[in-house]
């Protein structure tokens, strides 16, 4: 059995909860409360000294970490559905496409930078809200002008098969959506969006269909 810390609003954690969905992978997820702090437990640190989730626990190995790598990881071990190209060049495009969500954008929403900007910088709610809805927004602007004219966009980001840039853009824009963020102004953005979470894999690992999320969304 696969077991994984993560936390229901985790973009990183949604993209692997899809992979292992995808893969046909059976997991079981201890959420670590980030809006309470559990990450920086002693017990939990632990486990992940960067004190974020994910971590995954594969048999008896130590905990792998860092969503991208665990992605990676599933792939080599697990390649069937494969998340990535067969050809180099299109390997490429798509880890490109995952990295322009989670390399240069969700770094700039994830809760210890939100932490700051309020604890150390004393910015108000209003503006923070303000830089969060920016940055999202920024990373799918950029990802709209990419796949509306990149040949290779298909039904999904690269082709017609879901692949490891979808997992990051999906992640991305559930999250843009819960800070009122409209992606339909996006149109290549939203028509993945909506073809990805109309796959079971995807809409199962959903931020707000894990244990946890507000009933209210």
């Amino acid at each position: 059995m696969i077991r994984m810390y993560g936390f229901w609003r985790s973009a990183a954690s949604f993209r692997v909860r899809i992979a292992l969905n995808l893969k046909g992978l059976a997991y079981e997820e201890t959420m670590i409360d980030l809006d309470a702090g559990e990450q920086h437990a002693p017990g939990y640190r632990a486990v992940n000294a960067q004190s974020v989730v994910p971590s995954l626990f594969v048999d008896d190995g130590p905990p792998l970490t860092q969503s991208l790598a665990i992605l990676e990881y599933l792939e080599e071990t697990h390649p069937q559905p494969a998340l990535l190209p067969a050809d180099a060049r299109g390997r490429s495009r798509v880890r490109s496409l995952a990295l322009l969500f989670a390399a240069d954008h969700h770094p700039l929403i994830v809760p210890r930078v939100r932490r700051y900007l309020a604890d150390e910088l004393q910015i108000d709610e209003a503006r923070r809200t303000g830089w969060l809805r920016h940055w999202f927004r920024e990373g799918l602007v950029q990802a709209e002008r990419r796949l509306s004219t990149e040949p290779d966009t298909g039904r999904f980001c690269h082709g017609d098969t879901p692949g490891m840039a979808d997992l990051c853009l999906i992640s991305q824009v559930a999250g843009a959506r819960g800070f009122q963020v409209d992606t339909a102004e996006l149109p290549t953005v939203h028509r993945i969006a909506e073809a990805c979470l109309a796959l079971d894999a995807f809409a199962r690992a959903h931020p707000l269909r894990q244990p946890g999320a507000p009933a209210s969304h």
